[in-house]
């Protein structure tokens, strides 16, 4: 069954708890809340506040993306505000092992994602430290951006890397998903579609957007 997870960011900040249960209404498998620093990437967003608030508005997962620099400083924080699963960039953390570690010891999901112009191969030595692999379909830092064509090219060849692997874990897709892109993720080997500003465009209901994001990709198994 291919997931799909709403992120927050493209919801409207004046009502984001109202948003949060909407999204929840229309049965989406989670929610990412998209952490940013201004440093790893040019925007600022949300902290642990935030997460903790969510937590007490919805019983969804919470997916934090960690979207900053050396993000080991800020795992018992966002663990303690009620992450579900914690996923941070390849690119960002000097000692990924480690990080990914302390967030398994902290008894949530760990998860590693990478952008898109990072080789695939550095992930292979994490692939027993992961429960989910992020690919980017932006380049990170803002939402309502184009998937990146050909990148559906790097999903295949993750896919196929960690069925080579012997282990199962499922690649989630963030950055431009809608139903145009999403049976292009799905049909490369996507199991989670992170979608934003499809869900979110104010134009149609949450459930509506949802709907149409799941009928896109239903035939894909």
């Amino acid at each position: 069954m291919i997931e799909i997870e709403v992120s927050i960011l493209a919801a409207d900040f004046m009502r984001l708890g109202e948003q949060a249960r909407e999204a929840e209404a229309a049965e989406v498998e989670g929610i990412q809340i998209d952490v940013m620093d201004g440093e790893f990437v040019p925007n600022i967003t949300f902290g642990p506040g935030m997460v903790a608030a969510l937590r007490k508005t919805v019983h969804l997962p919470l997916d934090v993306h960690l979207m900053i620099v050396k993000p080991e400083r800020y795992i018992d924080n966002f663990v303690r505000a009620g992450a579900d699963r914690i996923i941070v960039h390849q690119e960002a953390d000097v000692h990924l092992h480690r990080t990914l570690q302390r967030i398994r010891e902290a008894d949530v999901q760990a998860g590693v994602t990478i952008n898109p112009g990072t080789p695939l191969h550095v992930l292979e030595e994490v692939f027993d430290m992961v429960d989910v692999i992020q690919i980017m379909t932006v380049n990170p830092g803002f939402g309502g951006q184009e998937f990146i064509r050909g990148q559906e090219k790097r999903i295949g060849e993750l896919h196929r890397m960690i069925q080579e692997s012997g282990y199962k874990i499922p690649i989630a897709v963030d950055g431009g998903i809608d139903e145009r892109t999403a049976p292009i993720a799905a049909g490369a080997g996507a199991s989670i579609l992170v979608a934003g500003s499809s869900i979110y465009n104010g134009n149609a209901p949450v459930a509506q957007n949802v709907m149409k994001l799941r009928e896109s990709v239903a035939k894909i198994t």
